[in-house]
């Protein structure tokens, strides 16, 4: 399992776990024909996802439409459970560039049928993430340009100003549910702009003062 990389350090964490926030832009929700939550929605994929800039995203065979989401992640540096909003910044370490890469055929077929769709967000490759910035580098992690081109034109373009919910909510809503272990990913959602990728594409994702990603699609 590969670990998380420190930028402008030696230290390697391995996470427990990446945690996933669906609907958390309201103009994605848009798009996505979805109802905008009252309270985060969850998912889960497995550490075993994870693959760094550089390295190639994979297409399984058993997916037709294969699709990028482009996020700001929170890494967790000190172990929490029942975590207040107060306390929710001391338990970050920094943050992270995140793509979370879907099988949206296999997800709209699972969600048609009322299955979980955890198949369609966890397989190999699926979690390329860039190196931790130290949230000390970070001004303000409510105002960060996010943009993702593939093949040089731009997809995403939005700013983590327009979340529903802020980082510390996050962390107190999800802490309630499950214990946050050092080196966990809380992946915070995408804006709008989402769409397909295939073989021989190639995706860049930047978030600015975090990191940047490259991964090509084979």
């Amino acid at each position: 399992m590969k670990p998380l990389i420190v930028k402008d350090t030696d230290e390697k964490i391995y996470p427990t776990k990446i945690i996933c926030l669906a609907r958390t832009y309201r103009k994605h929700a848009e798009e996505m024909r979805s109802e905008l939550p009252t309270e985060p929605i969850l998912f889960l994929k497995p550490p075993s996802a994870i693959i760094y800039s550089s390295d190639h995203i994979v297409i399984p065979e058993i997916s037709k439409e294969i699709h990028y989401e482009g996020e700001l992640a929170v890494i967790i540096g000190k172990k929490g459970k029942n975590i207040s909003k107060e306390g929710a910044y001391s338990h970050i370490l920094g943050y992270s560039a995140f793509l979370d890469i879907t099988a949206r055929d296999l997800q709209s077929y699972a969600k048609s049928r009322g299955y979980p769709w955890s198949i369609s967000k966890g397989f190999d490759t699926f979690a390329p993430i860039s190196e931790v910035t130290k949230k000390e580098e970070i001004e303000d992690p409510h105002n960060l340009n996010i943009k993702l081109w593939v093949n040089n034109e731009i997809k995403q373009n939005s700013n983590t100003k327009y979340m529903i919910f802020t980082i510390d909510q996050i962390i107190e809503y999800v802490s309630k549910i499950m214990t946050l272990e050092r080196g966990d990913i809380i992946a915070t959602g995408t804006p709008e702009g989402v769409g397909k990728i295939k073989k021989g594409d190639r995706i860049i994702l930047e978030i600015d003062e975090v990191g940047r990603l490259e991964n090509c699609v084979t």
